[in-house]
């Protein structure tokens, strides 16, 4: 390995270490691994995620004027997203 010095801004480094500690990783190793991911060109969470965001789109259209309150839990897939948007701005 090479060591490679980066300035980060704070609310990068901040993001950083709450992913570094959601997985139990080093910050070395999550850079590394994000690396990984961006020089490959492909992310397959984005994709299922698009996917997802794709064939749910309209799913309530026919509820028309009324007030629907869903209940859910975010569980992984929840973290997962906050992680991304966290990561990616």
């Amino acid at each position: 390995m090479q060591r490679t010095n980066i300035y980060l801004e704070e609310r990068q480094t901040e993001a950083l270490d709450r992913l570094a500690a959601d997985e139990g990783l080093s910050r070395a190793e999550v850079i590394r691994r994000l690396l990984d991911r961006a020089l490959a060109g492909a992310d397959d969470d984005a994709q299922r995620d698009l996917a997802a965001i794709e064939a749910s789109f309209g799913v309530l259209a026919d509820v028309e004027g009324e007030f629907v309150e869903l209940g859910r839990d975010d569980g992984e897939r929840g973290r997962h997203l906050s992680r991304v948007w966290s990561t990616d701005r």
